[in-house]
């Protein structure tokens, strides 16, 4: 395997509130309303924790990873959502087929971010600064045209830096008085010391919360104060890898680097939201076939293998849950798969009509 290619400009591409914002597009009478995402959607349930939260909720002290019933309390006339991972999945999946059409490098780090390398530093240069940030603004518009979702981009030249940039880019849109040439935002040499010194050490990318206590046990609260430490002290205190790394990073340094690995799904899936609820088994069951074949298909044409099969279900009132399987043995026969679906709808206890159906194959690495 070789190195992977390093770049003069790296874009940290970030879709805002994402499981908000999909299941705004589906429901827009949510919009400007308080919007909790997680688990089944039930607060009042234990173990359950908030995966996403409108700005609304936000604003009320909502957070992602806070348990539900807390968020409950704290939100209590906010709209509650269950997880919808096929939708979500499928979203994501549209996103990053725009981007990867602007051409260069593309690594994925999640549903809702990526990073986008242009221009490898091994050839001779060819674009400014303007050119890339009118190229993220392309990208805006781009993924907002094809997907109805807002992102922010952060512009830099290494993937610590762009991330800390889209945190910046982020901030206009709780300003009212942003412009949208806003969400796109460079953080470079030249504003690095201005805009990072007088933040504490918690903000850089990386650094947790069990670093940011040990810098300050030793009287380390900012960022330029993180700058003015000596090396050899960090050293001594976090050891060579990690001491070393805080003297970078402070400094606006880090990986500039795009993997070269190919984007590689893990799973495909097909959902179907019907115009007239479900409420017949058979209806049901022959639904469940054509989903699986669906994307099948798609698996069979990728040259992929499946092995294990998950079926989500949402009856009226956007009650959703999600079932798993792993198949006998992986295959792309049709019939094996079509029977591990059905035995998963049976395991349902089904007391309401069906609005929505998906099936998720989950598949083998290509190695």
């Amino acid at each position: 395997m070789g190195e992977a290619p390093r770049y003069r400009w790296l874009l940290h591409i970030d879709l805002d509130q994402f499981q908000v914002s999909v299941e705004r597009l589906r429901r827009p009478e949510l919009i400007g309303r308080q919007v909790i995402v997680g688990g089944d959607g039930d607060p009042a349930r234990a173990r359950q924790v908030v995966t996403c939260a409108s700005y609304e909720a936000r604003s009320l002290g909502v957070r992602a990873g806070m348990p539900m019933r807390a968020a409950g309390k704290k939100a209590p006339d906010a709209v509650f959502l269950p997880l919808d991972m096929p939708e979500y999945e499928a979203s994501s999946e549209r996103v990053m087929g725009v981007l990867r059409g602007f051409g260069d490098a593309l690594e994925v780090w999640g549903w809702d971010e990526a990073y986008l390398g242009i221009e490898e530093r091994s050839l001779p240069p060819r674009r400014r600064i303007d050119d890339v940030v009118a190229t993220a603004h392309d990208i805006r518009n781009a993924v907002a045209d094809a997907t109805g979702l807002d992102c922010c981009v952060g512009v830099s030249d290494n993937k610590q830096r762009a991330k800390a940039a889209t945190g910046f880019a982020k901030q206009a849109i709780r300003d009212p008085e942003a412009s949208e040439q806003a969400r796109v935002f460079v953080l470079d040499d030249d504003n690095w010391s201005v805009l990072m010194d007088d933040r504490p050490c918690r903000d850089l990318w990386s650094v947790g919360s069990r670093t940011a206590a040990k810098l300050s046990d030793a009287g380390i609260d900012t960022v330029a104060q993180l700058v003015a430490t000596d090396r050899d002290q960090l050293v001594a205190t976090f050891g060579p890898h990690q001491g070393n790394w805080l003297y970078v990073l402070c400094r606006g340094g880090g990986d500039d680097a795009i993997s070269a690995e190919p984007w590689v799904a893990k799973s495909h899936s097909k959902a179907r939201t019907y115009d007239a609820d479900i409420t017949d088994p058979g209806e049901m069951h022959a639904a469940v076939r054509t989903l699986t074949k669906d994307v099948l298909e798609q698996v069979v044409a990728e040259g992929r293998m499946p092995f294990r099969v998950g079926l989500t279900v949402r009856t009226a009132g956007f009650y959703t849950r999600t079932k798993m399987r792993k198949l006998p043995e992986p295959t792309t026969q049709l019939e094996p798969i079509a029977a591990v679906a059905a035995a998963l709808l049976d395991a349902f206890e089904i007391d309401r009509p069906v609005r929505l159906l998906a099936v998720r194959l989950e598949l083998l690495d290509p190695d």
